[in-house]
């Protein structure tokens, strides 16, 4: 269950109970099935430079980032998404290694209008392959997402787009999403597209889980 504290922030939760143990079930089981495809574990920082995601993201992202001065007047924001930070360590670390495969876990925060399945600060399942070899990759890809997805829900209960249009700037080409229809205005539940160093998705985690409602 979700617990509310007097004054607490708007749009964060605590949970616990069963549904905690709901929720690492499904983490579990999602672990699981990238794993199994041969990928690892990354975390990476809740608070970094604002540039990461201003220079990688687009200015559009600016409007729900929580943006905010270091004792050194340094722009810091807590972390909106993952693949904008994998972006940057591609660039540093991996330039010349094939096939680098991570998978994360991680609280994202953005400062939007609160509403079932979406949240201030949200859980983010994402999964990255850096300079990959497989001509395939994509389908590779949608079809792991498909499995995760298949956790919560039935097969007629969701549709797979493998040609839409991702509104982050760094996107290369036309991406693909997942859809489940009665989730209604939050329908969409996985993200993923290539960009210059790779390719990858996320998974809104809170928004599936809201389908074994």
């Amino acid at each position: 269950m979700e617990l509310k504290i007097e004054k607490q922030t708007r749009g964060v939760r605590i949970i616990s109970g069963d549904e905690a143990k709901s929720r690492r079930k499904l983490l579990n089981k999602m672990i699981d099935i990238v794993e199994d495809n041969g990928f690892d574990e990354i975390t990476i920082p809740s608070v970094e430079p604002a540039s990461i995601y201003t220079d990688k993201a687009g200015k559009e992202i600016l409007n729900q980032m929580y943006i905010f001065k270091d004792k050194k007047n340094r722009d810091l924001c807590l972390r909106p998404e993952g693949t904008a930070t994998i972006q940057l360590l591609a660039d540093k670390f991996w330039k010349t290694q094939k096939d680098v495969k991570l998978w994360y876990f991680e609280r994202c925060y953005r400062y939007e209008r609160p509403q079932k399945g979406r949240y201030r600060e949200f859980f983010q399942f994402g999964v990255e392959v850096i300079n990959p070899r497989s001509e395939t990759i994509k389908e590779e890809l949608i079809s792991m997402a498909t499995k995760m997805v298949k956790l919560m829900c039935e097969d007629d209960e969701f549709k797979v787009f493998d040609e839409a249009k991702r509104g982050l700037d760094y996107y290369v080409e036309d991406g693909f999403e997942i859809s489940v229809d009665k989730l209604g205005a939050q329908k969409q539940v996985c993200g993923g597209g290539s960009y210059k160093q790779g390719i990858g998705f996320a998974i809104g985690f809170d928004r599936l889980m809201l389908c074994k409602d």
